[in-house]
């Protein structure tokens, strides 16, 4: 979306008379005016924060023109011309059977794709510094921003690092587009090994997380080739499945999930316009309407410990076997998703008399920044992972959880409708957003099943 040869063109001769520049101006104008050709993005970094700001919110707002379907009748409509090649079911297909969507030949490419000239792919290593801090710039300028362009993602290098760096993670899967020119990271896509099981088959694949490409460039159709050169990535390790989600209608989704919120601090979430909140009530009625208890009720409630992660597993394997889409964990993906690191997730356990576990709820974090405040400038989201309550009620539990999440800085807490989350969400005054999460299968088939048979939540 950068336009170099209009920002360089120089008038005519025949157009100077009207177009000369007095001496000041032209001053001005050089002072940020690099030797040889224009850098877009240092000339766009140049500039003052609010400037660059409102030059992103045009971009964002342009971009949305072109944008993908957020509905299913919106992409009945749609033309798909790359997701039209590849090894995924077209909407409207009726599939009653699972397997493959094509058969593999254990045939792999050698060579990466070519991207557009002016640009070369990176492997990440996410253990540098500079390399994760360049990840998080490029995530927190781009990545889902509100249609405003007001609150935006923070991400930390904890909280990427949580995500991208599971048991048996692969480097070459962590992949980057630089610029040729100045090296800048301007695209990233990654995937971490997952075990899955669809209906009845348990699957070896990949969660695919974090596309993001750089607002001025998504005119140059660089997504399907990062799709494409991290399929070929994933290939040379046998693999040819993959999970992900999106809140845009791609072909073809499994399953569509709403997310609701539960504000645990009204005042503010409203003085930052926080969206998908209720227009109708004012700030006494939504202060009364959103209050908690002070004090949580059920006995026995702790955070988790290393020491748990064995019965955490054995309360997950007997709770997720009922749902059609559900991960297969190990003891060490246990440690790695749920052990509570701070600012990036948490877990509590309720721990009866005899010292047996007996239920376990987690949820992760993400913070935002709220840009143009003259107070507000973050926000902290508590996001549901998994709740298994065997011996305490499920609205009961969450409640205290909501508590608790209020007690340690969370501004709103979100889930999705998956699983049993609907028995406790209208009751604790969670209300629906807007946003939905579309959940998809790359090279498999299966029927379609509904957000309550779903216990898979990619955190992303």
């Amino acid at each position: 979306m950068t336009d170099t040869e209009s920002l360089d063109k120089k008038p005519t001769d025949g157009e100077s008379g009207g177009l000369k520049k007095n001496k000041k101006k032209q001053k001005r104008e050089n002072a940020w005016r690099p030797e040889g050709p224009r850098d877009p993005f240092a000339m766009l970094d140049s500039l003052p924060e609010k400037e660059q700001q409102e030059i992103q919110k045009a971009l964002h707002l342009f971009s949305l023109g072109t944008s993908l379907p957020k509905t299913l009748q919106q992409a009945k409509k749609h033309t798909y011309c790359f997701w039209d090649t590849q090894p995924v079911t077209k909407l409207g297909d009726h599939i009653t059977t699972e397997g493959p969507v094509e058969e593999v030949d254990g045939s792999v490419r050698n060579e990466p794709y070519l991207l557009p000239q002016g640009f070369s792919w990176d492997t990440l290593d996410l253990s540098s510094p500079s390399v994760i801090g360049e990840v998080c710039h490029l995530l927190n300028e781009n990545y889902m921003e509100d249609d405003d362009n007001t609150i935006r993602f923070n991400f930390s290098p904890e909280n990427l690092l949580w995500a991208l760096q599971p048991p048996n993670w692969l480097l070459q899967w962590n992949l980057g587009v630089r610029v040729d020119t100045n090296k800048k990271l301007v695209g990233f896509i990654a995937a971490v090994p997952a075990d899955v099981r669809i209906y009845e088959t348990k699957k070896r694949l990949v969660q695919v997380k974090f596309l993001c490409v750089h607002k001025k460039l998504r005119l140059k159709r660089m997504t399907p080739v990062l799709i494409q050169e991290l399929t070929r990535r994933v290939n040379q390790q046998g693999l040819y499945q993959a999970v992900y989600t999106a809140g845009t209608v791609l072909p073809t989704p499994i399953t569509s999930c709403s997310q609701w919120h539960r504000p645990l601090h009204p005042r503010k979430l409203i003085e930052v316009n926080y969206p998908g909140l209720k227009q109708n009530m004012n700030l006494q009625r939504a202060l009364k309407f959103n209050r908690l208890p002070e004090v949580t009720k059920t006995k026995g409630l702790r955070p988790m410990t290393k020491e748990d992660a064995s019965r955490i597993l054995s309360l997950l394997e007997k709770n997720l076997h009922k749902f059609h889409l559900s991960p297969l964990l190990s003891l060490q993906e246990v440690e790695h998703w749920f052990l509570p690191k701070e600012n990036v997730n948490d877990t509590y356990v309720v721990e009866a008399d005899n010292g047996t576990l007996t239920d376990m709820v987690s949820f992760y974090t993400i913070s935002s920044r709220v840009l143009n405040h003259p107070v507000h400038t973050g926000l902290k989201a508590a996001c549901l992972l998994y709740t298994v309550c065997n011996a305490t009620g499920v609205a009961d539990l969450m409640q205290d959880i909501l508590i608790l999440a209020k007690s340690k800085g969370f501004d709103i807490f979100c889930a999705l409708d998956v699983m049993d989350n609907m028995s406790f969400l209208e009751k604790l005054k969670f209300t629906p957003s807007d946003k939905n999460v579309h959940y998809y299968l790359y090279n498999w088939m299966c029927p379609l099943m509904s957000p309550d048979k779903v216990a898979l939540v990619l955190p992303n």
